[in-house]
């Protein structure tokens, strides 16, 4: 039913059920985790009403602490999680998930709750995470085009410092930010357009 993919790594499938409405994704190496995306599969739905609560649990030497991430449900089947400003001190005490799991060390776990709409609207996810707004294409774009305008530029010359070698073509640096400025505008208004 669910699915979870760390940043940088294959997907996850391999959910374990530790109770009627609860389950756990175990995460090797958690140390470096930044971005969490948790979906449903598509294969079962939640029942009418229904939703799931998101939470992670970083290693913690003083025993096994949550944070609400927040929540998927049928209308919003998957989240991206931003979770590198979770810090150990900030995360609830309360552990959902207490009589299911012991806590094991450097190993992150996702947890989800299986619980109805209106207990989820009442929760409130922790302070230090936040549910990626910009799309990840766009994200990454905006960076590739700031990357590669910053090389180009590096290698900006006057004309009087040029030495002349006709087998070579030149770019002036102005059809360069041109392009720039319109990529930029054109990702802004429609972040797909380059698909037409």
């Amino acid at each position: 039913m669910f699915g979870l993919i760390v940043a940088g790594r294959l997907v996850q499938t391999d959910v374990t059920q530790v109770s009627e409405n609860q389950f756990l994704f175990n995460i090797p190496d958690a140390d470096d985790i930044n971005h969490l995306v948790i979906f449903l599969t598509g294969q079962i739905p939640f029942p009418d009403g229904f939703g799931a609560a998101v939470y992670f649990s970083f290693p913690n030497p003083q025993g096994q602490s949550w944070a609400l991430l927040g929540h998927i449900t049928n209308t919003k089947p998957s989240a991206i999680f931003k979770i590198t400003n979770i810090k150990k001190s900030s995360m609830i005490n309360e552990n959902p998930f207490s009589e299911t799991m012991p806590h094991v060390s450097h190993m992150g776990q996702v947890g989800i709750s299986v619980e109805p709409l209106s207990q989820l609207a009442q929760q409130t996810p922790e302070a230090g995470t936040s549910v990626s707004k910009v799309d990840s294409f766009v994200e990454f774009s905006q960076k590739m085009l700031e990357n590669f305008f910053n090389y180009a530029t590096s290698f900006a010359v006057t004309q009087s410092q040029m030495t002349p070698n006709p087998s070579e073509a030149y770019v002036t640096l102005n059809v360069v930010q041109n392009w720039f400025q319109n990529f930029q505008r054109r990702l802004q208004q429609n972040p797909y357009f380059w698909r037409q």
